[in-house]
């Protein structure tokens, strides 16, 4: 919360992956169930077989984003070998086109579908939580107080990529590949939080992750 652009925490189950540089805790990589149960079913896999990188949020650091998101990867697939594919998203509304992704090979489909969220106290709120209805994880949640008075907000799309984890999800998604959008300008606004992507000429330090 305290490094990302969001400032606030994914809902329901999550893997949580902090990051240490040089024994200084620098931030954290976190993947979730995200908020569409129906993630992996456009690629034949069932809901357990996705995840979502949600959120990448690191303080100043010198190791390149791509290496620290490579290595939390790494520990998702241990503790998480059922895992088959990783869905993640860049939004152009925070100047983000996904270069962090385009570093590691991932696959860019396009566009997703613009989603519908409420806006209350300056703060933007998934329409599946402001739902009366809304159920997770087999109980009903509760809606934030003052919902009703909220504005309704149809937001950009985000740039959507794909990180297979095994030959057969690969081949099958390296059918919808399309070019890499666009950099932009600078080599800090493209990625997924408010850290620098590259480490530059300063030597890297060792990586721990937990």
């Amino acid at each position: 919360m305290r490094w990302h652009y969001s400032r606030r925490l994914p809902v329901g189950k999550m893997i949580r992956i902090g990051v240490w540089e040089g024994g200084v805790f620098i931030g954290a990589i976190l993947f979730s169930q995200g908020n569409n149960l129906h993630i992996g079913e456009k690629y034949g896999l069932g809901l357990f077989d996705v995840c979502e990188l949600t959120r990448v949020a690191l303080a100043k650091h010198s190791a390149p984003v791509s290496r620290i998101v490579s290595i939390a990867i790494k520990f998702l697939v241990k503790k998480s070998p059922g895992i088959k594919l990783i869905v993640s998203y860049a939004d152009p509304e925070h100047g983000h086109n996904g270069a962090i992704y385009q570093a590691m090979n991932w696959v860019y489909i396009g566009l997703s579908t613009p989603s519908l969220v409420y806006e209350l106290n300056g703060k933007r709120i998934h329409s599946r939580v402001a739902n009366p209805h809304n159920v997770q994880f087999g109980r009903a949640c509760k809606r934030p107080h003052g919902i009703e008075q909220a504005t309704k907000v149809k937001t950009a799309p985000k740039y959507k990529y794909l990180f297979p984890l095994n030959d057969h999800v690969r081949a099958s998604v390296e059918k919808l590949r399309k070019p890499y959008p666009k950099r932009a300008g600078s080599e800090t606004v493209d990625t997924s939080g408010d850290q620098p992507e590259k480490g530059g000429s300063i030597p890297t330090p060792a990586l721990q992750t937990l």
